[in-house]
């Protein structure tokens, strides 16, 4: 299984209205200083439909400045239709939204 596979399965397990950081599916990979090869392996989704990327986020909670499928403001509305609150400056409250295996 290719790096980017590890990445695509743990993404798929973030539950509708949970948000992971790039950090974290790094870290759930066995390789934690590699969040920028998760965002490379996110901005090369094949399937958005099937892996929810718009559901990872950076360690602050920031959307994605250039969201591989529309920009801020379609991820912005995707969590927002699964029920995350997102600021008026693109950022999620981590510890209100975030998931972590142990507490879905």
């Amino acid at each position: 299984m290719s790096y980017y596979d590890k990445v695509y399965e743990i993404v798929k397990q973030i539950p509708s209205g949970r948000v992971a950081t790039y950090g974290q599916i790094a870290a759930l990979t066995g390789s934690p200083k590699a969040s920028r090869a998760v965002g490379y392996a996110l901005h090369f989704n094949p399937n958005p439909g099937i892996i929810p990327c718009h559901r990872v986020v950076n360690r602050l909670g920031g959307l994605a400045p250039s969201f591989a499928f529309g920009g801020q403001d379609v991820q912005k509305t995707m969590l927002e239709h699964e029920g995350v609150i997102v600021s008026e400056d693109y950022l999620v409250d981590l510890s209100q939204f975030r998931w972590t295996p142990n507490n879905p």
